[in-house]
């Protein structure tokens, strides 16, 4: 196939006389989701493509660049983007990171889920979605015995269901081991959990165990 990358620099260039760079703009793209998509839904999707993204193509410093820039403007700290994206001599022909070059005239893309959440989002935060449903959520209220692994090497078991969050679950640790809730860092599959995730996020089954890292010495009772 043609160089398509470095043939849309070029002409960019011979246009201008030089590469075009607008600084980046401080309004976060809108978009609407195909589907309501849950906050863990769109940290999942956002994961998969910065952990596949470099292996296509580009350079991994610039990628790195992009994500913290990315990260830096959905945080609303503009100022902080910008000297990242200045600092890695990224260029913005439209001022947005949805369309970038690098140095070396390698083009980069980012997709709009990775800049801004979608107007349709799902907060995890709410329960109001589920009273207006006439569907009631029994699966999701159905109780099961969750596994935890403590990192001093004590197993147990909590009272669970996949609609719970973690943060509800740190504090029935809580009460259970007296284990203080800002002590607790709970992981799945390699992946830290927030407190906001919902066991229905992280694709657990019944007979999985949770690894909870503690960061302090549990009393004995």
């Amino acid at each position: 196939m043609f160089p398509v990358q470095a043939s849309e620099k070029a002409l960019m260039e011979n246009a201008n006389g030089k590469s075009r760079n607008e600084p980046l703009k401080k309004d976060k793209p809108k978009w609407k989701s195909d589907y309501p998509m849950t906050e863990g839904q769109l940290r999942s999707k956002r994961d998969e493509f910065w952990d596949t993204a470099p292996a296509f193509e580009g350079r991994k410093e610039i990628w790195d660049a992009l994500k913290a820039a990315a990260v830096a403007l959905e945080c609303n700290d503009h100022d902080l983007a910008q000297a990242i994206v200045d600092g890695a001599n990224i260029t913005l022909p439209h001022g947005s990171l949805t369309e970038c070059y690098d140095e070396l005239g390698n083009r980069y893309q980012l997709p709009v889920y990775c800049l801004a959440p979608p107007i349709n989002l799902i907060s995890e935060r709410s329960e109001e979605d589920l009273s207006e449903n006439p569907e009631p959520p029994s699966s999701q209220k159905k109780e099961f015995q969750l596994k935890v692994r403590l990192s001093t090497g004590k197993d147990l078991r909590l009272n669970a269901s996949m609609s719970d969050a973690i943060g509800l679950l740190k504090k029935q640790l809580q009460a259970q081991e007296n284990i203080d809730v800002s002590h607790q860092r709970w992981f799945f599959s390699g992946k830290l959990l927030t407190d906001k995730t919902r066991l229905q996020d992280t694709k657990i089954q019944k007979d999985f165990v949770i690894q909870v890292i503690v960061n302090q010495p549990i009393p004995n009772h």
